[in-house]
């Protein structure tokens, strides 16, 4: 079989530690044998973001706004730690925050279901999709410690001078404080972002913050959602069959644990954060999880969920065994694969990515898996294996698949 043609490349991201090595495994034995693979590549590692004083992720975001796909490995976002271990400049900031910020996209994570790990909540038989807001609150915040005595106050000063002032609280002990910010444009392209991925995969969508504790930030969110909603796709929502509401985000938390699932759970940042990582482990794994960005205006940044599994790699350095779980890493390509090719107008394109997608389910539900899903799989017949042979495997039913 000749290999499959791309027209436009697509923004490549390389990543750290584990992640990147199996980066470059999928690469050799699922991707480039069967297309020839056109990208833009970025080297995010965070030892070549030192060298650059972190410009080559501007570079990165810029290039995924110029070709509208990119695929990203998971990166190292450094703590003090990191500091010494890479001989670091500064810390510097995370990858994903920054070019969250610049597409101003929201994030789509969801979990891939295989039959044989079922998960902890035993009514989730659908996807539970979270819409994660990709920009401000506490991500962006400016924090102090405030001593004994000390008065801490909100200040808003306007173009013309005038200061609109809220005290904070008196400290008659020490504290700390923390401000927090958003921005109406940001909160609208998240709104728009959230309804048009809903109409595009036809399901319904749950909104929820606290506005009844957070009468104008909060507030401000829900106001922004229910406007647009009303005067921009109310009808286009009538006419696909599906719902939006909005509810409290503690009443949202119990609606979803009673659930089936099926719907998209649209969050603010930390909400987002939080929330997406509790349903990945409830349905098995982070490591079995579809995250993209997608900017309101069409760009998408698909990415693994996770992180770059620090103590697997430090094991492979040692040549001991790892037997990593690939499978969120090599849904980041297929979905940017596919993507790639429904913009293009590439089948064939769209095909791989699908029959990429199929094969690696089939793996597993064969039996053939990773440690971590070789603990929670209540297959009777499995086995586990290493990364490097899972990925063999999975080749083997992708060419049954092609072929």
């Amino acid at each position: 079989m000749a290999k499959i043609q791309m027209k436009t490349p697509l923004v490549e991201m390389d990543g750290d530690e584990m992640t990147r090595i199996i980066w470059q495994e999928i690469k050799d034995i699922l991707i480039t044998p069967y297309v020839d693979l056109k990208s833009d590549y970025y080297d995010l590692g965070l030892v070549h973001r030192n060298e650059t004083n972190d410009q080559v992720t501007v570079d990165s975001a810029n290039a995924t706004k110029k070709y509208g796909v990119a695929v990203k490995c998971a990166t190292i976002t450094p703590n003090a730690a990191r500091m010494t271990e890479y001989n670091l400049k500064e810390m510097w900031k995370s990858p994903n925050g920054t070019i969250r910020a610049m597409l101003d996209g929201t994030v789509f994570r969801t979990p891939i279901l295989v039959k044989g790990i079922t998960p902890y909540i035993p009514t989730w038989t659908k996807p539970i999709t979270i819409a994660r807001h990709a920009y401000g609150d506490v991500y962006k915040n400016v924090e102090m410690k405030c001593p004994a005595g000390a008065k801490a106050e909100l200040v808003c000063t306007d173009k013309d001078g005038n200061e609109t002032r809220e005290t904070i609280y008196n400290f008659e002990c020490d504290g700390v404080i923390q401000g927090m910010h958003n921005k109406s444009t940001s909160i609208s392209s998240f709104a728009k972002s959230v309804f048009n991925f809903a109409l595009d995969t036809k399901q319904d969508v749950w909104f929820a913050t606290k506005d009844t504790i957070s009468k104008k930030y909060d507030h401000t969110f829900k106001d922004i959602f229910n406007e647009i909603f009303e005067n921009e796709y109310k009808a286009k929502f009538e006419a696909a069959g599906i719902e939006y509401f909005y509810t409290l985000i503690d009443d949202a938390v119990a609606r979803v644990v009673r659930s089936n699932g099926g719907y998209i759970w649209a969050c603010k940042n930390y909400d987002g954060d939080v929330m997406s990582d509790m349903v990945a482990t409830a349905y098995g794994s982070l490591a079995m999880m579809t995250s993209v960005l997608v900017s309101p205006d069409g760009v998408y940044e698909f990415e693994a969920a996770h992180g770059t599994v620090q103590r697997h790699y430090y094991k492979h350095l040692k040549g001991e065994e790892t037997s990593t779980n690939s499978v969120a890493t090599l849904f980041a390509w297929t979905g940017a694969l596919r993507k790639r090719g429904e913009l293009d107008e590439l089948p064939e394109l769209v095909n791989f990515a699908d029959c990429l997608e199929k094969a690696t389910i089939k793996t597993i539900e064969d039996g053939i898996m990773t440690g971590d899903l070789y603990l929670l799989s209540k297959l009777e017949n499995k086995q586990k294996v290493n990364t490097e042979d899972f990925l063999k495997a999975v080749d083997e039913r992708l060419k049954a698949l092609l072929f």
